[in-house]
């Protein structure tokens, strides 16, 4: 297990007990949340664990404080201490990215990527991005969003093997003439050529705009291109790979854009920051500069690897092929079944993953022919490729044999092989 996981007992350091007797229902609802966590192998590429003193951060008195603004102008008085903690984290986001500027209030991603084109673009201005089903994010333009709705949204995608294709994007930035080029993806495993999509940007004079929420954590630890050096402007979460608080950051090496990006995210598109969470972000930001963090990345990258390549071998089939990032997407077409369907199933034998639409996919958002992997969250938890090469073992046995006449008695077995392997990894050391 993580070292940094295990240094605090968890249940006595949480309030559970009094908490159970004042609300025990909303307290009930907290620990059963807890034994989920502890008890079932979590593939949500989007999920981590992140460490005690994250969550310690995140439950101190910070969260009382009204600090609307920023660092030295603040529009409440009382702010010296929390402008410590947002000076910290900016200090040590900056360092990780190796960036000029740093932006950590905005509350989450969306509100991160919507901040950016707030502040890049005008109401009906054409934005380029990729498509939802293509792998791409619900804010880079998806029609119900506001990003679909305040803006002319055109999108690209991907080659027939899963790989985005450059030469589309070129076309219809040159067609479209948009004021923003949006790279970076919710549900796509392989690199991201940054230095192409600035060359096609700069042909039409675009502002590029990376969202790397996925991939942060690689980006730090050098394992994934990083897009400082060719986008305008770069947003992450602040959890994924990056183990931390949910949360959104805002970075740029662009002076005048950064304080473009600081007016939209307050007073444009937030108002008092959660100085919890930032201290909080400040805490996973000062983890992630340590040496162990690096090995913690490189594990997932191998541990993802493994998992796409075992899949593979089994027969299941993956978008792209396979994988360079912490996540790959199966197209379970071939198998007759359905993404929500695999997903009820495996969650029946304590496995987490989510239903996801792969590219050209002809099933509604609600069904899909696809679910997404991801490694982070169970690496976290100790994980190594041996528990990678059984996960997918479970994954083929559960989905493969699907409509079995012997499918329960698979599924009970698979249980316990998952419950087996949950025990021998405990979450934070109960």
């Amino acid at each position: 297990m993580d070292s940094n996981m295990n240094n605090r007992d968890f249940v006595g350091y949480f309030p559970i007990a009094d908490g159970r007797r004042r609300d025990a229902e909303l307290f009930g609802a907290i620990e059963d949340e807890f034994h989920r966590q502890q008890n079932q192998i979590e593939l949500i590429a989007s999920e981590n664990f992140v460490s005690m003193d994250v969550l310690s951060a995140l439950g101190n008195v910070m969260t009382n404080k009204y600090a609307e603004g920023y660092p030295n102008k603040r529009y409440y008085g009382g702010c010296g201490y929390v402008d410590v903690a947002e000076k910290l984290a900016i200090k040590r986001i900056c360092e990780l990215f190796n960036c000029r500027f740093a932006n950590v209030q905005p509350h989450s991603g969306a509100q991160a990527n919507l901040s950016v084109l707030y502040a890049l673009a005008r109401p009906g201005d054409v934005v380029l991005g990729m498509g939802l089903a293509m792998g791409g994010h619900l804010t880079h333009g998806a029609a119900p969003t506001i990003s679909g709705r305040w803006f002319r949204s055109i999108s690209y995608g991907v080659t027939e093997d899963g790989f985005i294709d450059y030469d589309q994007v070129l076309r219809l930035a040159r067609e479209h003439m948009p004021k923003v080029i949006i790279c970076g993806a919710s549900s796509y495993s392989r690199r991201i050529d940054f230095e192409r999509f600035r060359e096609i940007s700069d042909s039409v004079e675009a502002y590029l705009f990376a969202d790397v929420a996925h991939y942060a954590g690689l980006i730090v630890a050098g394992l994934y291109p990083s897009p400082m050096n060719h986008a305008h402007v770069v947003t992450s979460t602040t959890h994924k790979t990056l183990r931390g608080p949910r949360g959104g950051i805002i970075l740029t090496n662009d002076a005048s854009l950064a304080k473009k990006i600081d007016s939209a995210v307050f007073p444009g598109v937030q108002g008092g920051p959660l100085m919890n969470v930032i201290a909080a972000k400040a805490v996973a930001f000062e983890e992630a500069l340590q040496p162990e963090f690096k090995k913690y990345a490189k594990n997932v990258l191998e541990n993802s690897i493994v998992l796409a390549d075992r899949l593979k071998e089994l027969g299941l089939d993956i978008i792209s092929g396979g994988t360079d990032s912490h996540m790959s997407v199966l197209d379970l077409t071939r198998l007759s079944i359905t993404g929500k369907v695999a997903e009820m199933e495996l969650e029946e034998v304590g496995i987490t993953c989510n239903k996801n639409a792969i590219p050209f996919d002809e099933l509604p958002p609600s069904q899909t022919s696809g679910i997404r992997v991801g490694s982070a969250a169970m690496t976290t938890r100790g994980f190594g490729v041996d528990e990678f090469v059984q996960i997918a073992d479970l994954i083929h046995r559960v989905l493969a044999n699907y409509g079995n006449p012997n499918h329960e008695v698979i599924k009970m077995d698979a249980r316990m092989e998952a419950a087996n392997l949950c025990r021998r990894f405990p979450l934070y050391n109960t």
